[in-house]
């Protein structure tokens, strides 16, 4: 007798992953794994307990993977009274010191961008010893006293990710409130479709290990965790990575390796180039500890650990993928442990050929565009290195056709997954405003882009024989798009929206 399925998908555009365009089909889901998928409406599938969707012209699709985000980011972003409705200094001090202080430390967020920020006396004395913060909207600044600055260790003018780890280490081991974030969070990214995730935890994650075992033994997990040790406030821990290595062995959680950043953004000049800055005398205006990197990546490599490096100028791809050469290779040529590269915003074409003979992953930012606008972007490129250079600005055409493996990420949160707006920008080459296309000849096709989201994620994990398409046998995680994106206009994509969410044969999210 044929098995029955638990849950049957019919749609008119089921893309499988394995080819470039969608086509009518079905995918029979029993228990946590496809049972089929194929052409037809797959009623010898069908039982009388069956759930049958029948989704029309809507999109079916792998479940995405987003392979470079942040949860202690969206914790930050989270974290503290909503200070956005005070119009002055005064009035954000006041609804500040309303709020009661949570683990020894006080924090607001959403101050308005355009309020004169108060002096550390002011902070001072107004909230005393106790350590405040308060984010200005953006989150790239803030208001803060000097028992902050010597509790956690930045300043106003350094509140990225890597400067603010002691902050985000006493957020994470705050568990009343870090875990039900991390639930939340997790929910938030499958109403986006997104099933897998590679996560950056700095050093040991603070800890937050613990809680992702929990969760997973539990039954608790609605996303596969990958998870990566970010040496900020220490040195590469190997013994680490052996032993989380051991301790992740499920379907849910794993360790995935080691992150590092390289270079900083070309609009600061701090990408690493191949010539100089058109308006001053250098390449890099960030001292870059190239031969520590290597170290480390050589020293992971030979443990078999991957490694992935941050690089967003073309001399910082090109010597992030001269590292690469010195890692273990197979008979193929190909590197051994699936080593990355996020970001690679301005590459040359010549190393992405390169890329490409290596077998290093490509971690692109597919919704980059969405944080710019033409006049601004352009007038950047052209100050800095000029257009002629700019036109290798998002060169996802020339890694796709060098045989690079592509991979999608948000630096969450920078950007938060949507699909969607993915196609608008990397399939259309458009900016948030619309009008003309930005270095088109660098675009990917649809078929591409999502394939990208799923497969390409899925390989990047390491975990592409048993998630990534749809395919009898491997593990059901599904996502289901409103509309059929090969069928409209990218200017009109970002309109679709996610109405269902499948993970490990379990619907996470229905909108239907």
């Amino acid at each position: 007798m044929t098995k029955s399925a638990d849950l049957l998908l019919r749609s008119d555009a089921v893309f499988s992953g394995v080819s470039t365009a969608p086509g009518p089909g079905f995918v029979a889901v029993s228990g946590n794994r496809i049972l089929a998928a194929g052409g037809g409406g797959g009623d010898d599938w069908a039982a009388p307990g069956t759930r049958v969707y029948d989704l029309g012209n809507r999109l079916v699709c792998p479940g995405f993977s987003d392979v470079h985000c942040f949860f202690t980011g969206y914790l930050l972003t989270q974290s503290g009274s909503d200070l956005s409705s005070a119009r002055t200094a005064g009035e954000v001090i006041r609804a500040a010191k309303a709020a009661r202080p949570s683990g020894g430390a006080l924090l607001g967020r959403g101050v308005r961008a355009g309020i004169p920020a108060p002096s550390f006396r002011e902070m001072d004395d107004a909230f005393g010893d106790v350590p405040t913060i308060l984010f200005v909207e953006g989150g790239e600044t803030c208001w803060m006293n000097m028992a902050a600055r010597k509790t956690f260790d930045f300043t106003p003018q350094t509140c990225w990710s890597e400067s603010c780890w002691k902050l985000l280490r006493f957020l994470l081991q705050d568990r009343a409130g870090s875990a039900p974030a991390f639930r939340d969070y997790l929910s938030m990214l499958n109403a986006r479709g997104v099933t897998s995730i590679k996560e950056m935890g700095f050093d040991d994650f603070s800890g937050f290990t613990d809680v992702l075992a929990r969760m997973e033994r539990e039954n608790a997990l609605t996303m596969r965790v990958h998870f990566m040790s970010q040496p900020v406030g220490a040195p590469m821990n190997l013994a680490y990575g052996r032993a989380m290595r051991d301790r992740f062995r499920g379907t849910f959680v794993r360790f995935s390796g080691y992150n590092q950043m390289t270079d900083g953004s070309i609009s600061q000049m701090e990408g690493d180039m191949k010539q100089p800055y058109r308006c001053a005398d250098t390449n890099c205006a960030k001292n870059i500890d190239w031969a520590g990197i290597e170290a480390d990546t050589l020293a992971a490599d030979a443990q078999g650990f991957r490694f992935s490096l941050h690089a967003q100028g073309d001399a910082a791809i090109c010597k992030t993928l001269d590292i690469f050469e010195k890692c273990q290779h197979g008979p193929n040529g190909k590197v051994v442990n699936r080593q990355a590269m996020t970001d690679l915003e301005c590459s040359d074409p010549a190393d992405l050929e390169r890329m490409g003979r290596l077998g290093v992953v490509a971690e692109i930012y597919p919704q980059i565009m969405s944080i710019a606008d033409r006049r601004s972007k352009l007038a950047m490129i052209e100050e800095k290195i000029g257009m002629e250079r700019g036109r290798n600005f998002w060169n996802r055409r020339k890694m796709a056709d060098s045989g690079v493996v592509i991979s999608c990420g948000t630096d969450l949160p920078l950007t938060f997954d949507n699909i969607p707006e993915s196609v608008y920008h990397s399939v259309g080459a458009l900016f948030p405003e619309g009008g003309e296309s930005f270095n088109k000849q660098n675009a990917l096709t649809v078929g591409e882009l999502l394939r990208a989201w799923t497969f390409g994620g899925q390989y990047n994990l390491g975990r592409s024989d048993e998630l990534g398409t749809l395919e009898a046998g491997k593990l059901a995680d599904i996502a289901v798009l409103d509309t059929n994106l090969f069928e409209i206009p990218p200017a009109e994509a970002r309109e679709a929206r996610v109405c269902l969410t499948i993970v490990d044969g379990k619907v996470v999210w229905e909108s239907l």
